[in-house]
């Protein structure tokens, strides 16, 4: 089961991304997928977020992105209803900014660190004093969040509807009740008005206060009775103006605000805001309102882009499918109008091979598909004229990886085992970019062993897109007629960072060396310096 952002925080300040990746063949992307497609950087270009709350779950979407039709239709129909109803997203857009303006208040009453009676806060995560503000600043913020809510109408989208119920339904908790008050504090501990009912223990009454008017009046009124029945001279004033009582209640009053205070923040704020962080409404309230936070930021992201975007169509299909015109990369792509889309499609094909030199934009292209793969399945918008998607049920990406000494495989066996937990764990639902394959043995072995594993990614029915510089491999899929080929154009040996048809069969590497002065000649020149 899904934590909910409180959850996630694990009893800690927030952190925005707590969230990871289920392992292989449990989640839609993996770990080796997660920092292959780079999604912390997707992140953020994507976040949009105002709230903290918001950037957690936008984040937790991507580390687990969604496999199931109906919930992600679900997220989009109620992006496109913030978007098209002005009052709604004027509505979502007023309740996100003052949340953003004041949740922090509410993690400093979950999370702060008490300083003591003398401290001075120096930081965001410091409570000083006694506690009584950061409590009564943390009970507001979750208050007036609630009803906001209960102010804001019905919206039409199901989806709308149990995020604004999320929020809303945490006034039928007891933890509401405590943060209405009043609060009770007997020999059973913390109690809210409605848990006391037909409870016969004695309790006293917390208020988030130092003044307490009925113990300030109880104490006068002891002293009072004192004084009637004990006469003295000790409550006349003196020449001086000054009372020989007032020796006393001096002390006392200074002895009253650390009691009092201590007390409080013991016996009151401290556990009740423990039991404020373990509170499954208070977690569906603030995942409530990161969903909320996260729709409107993918209608943010769409609109800053700088180009077109594209709410998905989804469907639900035996065999992954995929389709895209005009398709940008969503983090290269961002404000930059120059850079080159591309259409590209598969459906009936198993297996895409791209060749091309270095530098011609294989990777980049690959990398656009499953950004986009993924962003599709969280119910944003991608950079594209159009996109239909099917639901995938896994998206792997294997590049090259660098063997660990522990591992006592090498190079070629630590990538073999990578290539066999996806194999595995792909079905014919799955999207798989394999970039390169086989590195760290003999070419004859490399061919031999790529050959065998693309023909069993085949045999399984996934869409596979492998790149390669190994246009031989490519000669064998295509001549069986079961691979379709497709090459980065180069126009006067410069890339276009055009798909077209076709194989590479050259490498530009020459050119690639000039570029970063790395050539024979270069060599040859940095040696003569060096006699």
């Amino acid at each position: 089961m899904q934590q909910n952002v409180l959850q996630s925080w694990n009893d800690e300040w927030p952190v925005v991304r707590s969230s990871k990746p289920l392992p292989t063949g449990e989640g839609v992307i993996d770990q080796g997928a997660f920092n292959t497609i780079e999604v912390d950087e997707l992140f953020d270009y994507v976040n949009y977020a105002s709230t903290i709350a918001g950037q957690t779950v936008l984040y937790r979407s991507l580390t687990q992105p969604l496999d199931q039709l109906d919930a992600i239709a679900a997220k989009q129909e109620a992006v496109r209803e913030i978007r098209d109803n002005p009052d709604v997203r004027a509505n979502v857009e007023n309740i996100v900014a003052n949340a953003a303006a004041g949740e922090k208040r509410l993690y400093v009453l979950l999370f702060g660190e008490f300083l003591g009676s003398f401290g001075t806060a120096r930081e965001d995560n410091q409570i000083e004093g006694y506690g009584y503000k950061q409590y009564n600043r943390g009970v507001r913020f979750v208050l007036n969040l609630v009803g906001a809510i209960q102010n804001s109408g019905t919206p039409q989208s199901p989806y709308l509807q149990s995020v604004y119920n999320k929020i809303g339904n945490f006034a039928e908790s007891n933890d509401y009740s405590l943060m209405v008050g009043p609060v009770y504090n007997s020999e059973k501990g913390i109690q809210s008005k409605e848990e006391r009912k037909n409870a016969f223990s004695p309790a006293t009454i917390f208020r988030p206060t130092l003044f307490k008017p009925l113990l300030i009046g109880m104490v006068l009124a002891a002293i009072w009775g004192l004084v009637q029945v004990f006469p003295s001279d000790m409550f006349q004033f003196s020449k001086d103006g000054i009372s020989i009582a007032s020796v006393f209640f001096l002390p006392l009053m200074l002895a009253y605000i650390p009691v009092i205070g201590g007390y409080d923040r013991d016996n009151c704020i401290i556990p009740l805001r423990a039991r404020y962080k373990n509170s499954p409404a208070l977690g569906e309230l603030l995942d409530g309102l990161g969903q909320l936070d996260e729709l409107l930021a993918f209608i943010k992201y769409a609109e800053d882009y700088g180009s077109e975007m594209a709410l998905p169509e989804m469907h639900a299909a035996d065999r992954h499918a995929i389709k895209l015109e005009d398709a940008k990369n969503p983090v290269l792509g961002h404000k930059n109008p120059a850079y080159v889309g591309n259409d590209f499609a598969m459906d009936r094909e198993r297996l895409l091979c791209v060749t091309g030199p270095n530098s011609g934009g294989k990777t980049a292209f690959c990398k656009t598909i499953t950004q986009i793969q993924l962003l599709a399945q969280i119910g944003c918008y991608v950079p594209a004229k159009s996109a239909l998607l099917a639901v995938a049920d896994r998206i792997f990406y294997q590049a090259p990886e660098i063997s660990h000494l522990d591992d006592g495989e090498g190079r070629f066996g630590t990538e073999l085992k990578r290539t066999r937990d996806i194999f595995l764990a792909t079905t014919a639902k799955s999207l798989l970019v394999l970039d390169e394959m086989a590195e760290g043995t003999t070419f004859e072995e490399k061919m031999q062993s790529s050959i065998d594993v693309l023909d069993g990614f085949y045999r399984k029915g996934n869409s596979t897109i492998l790149i390669t510089h190994n246009h031989q491999l490519v000669d064998v899929f295509v001549k069986r007629g079961t691979a379709t080929p497709m090459q980065v154009e180069f126009a006067d040996e410069l890339p276009t960072f055009k798909l077209i048809p076709g194989i590479s069969r050259v490498s530009h590497a020459d050119r690639v060396a000039k570029k970063i002065g790395f050539s024979k000649q270069d060599i040859e020149n940095y040696l003569a310096k060096s006699t």
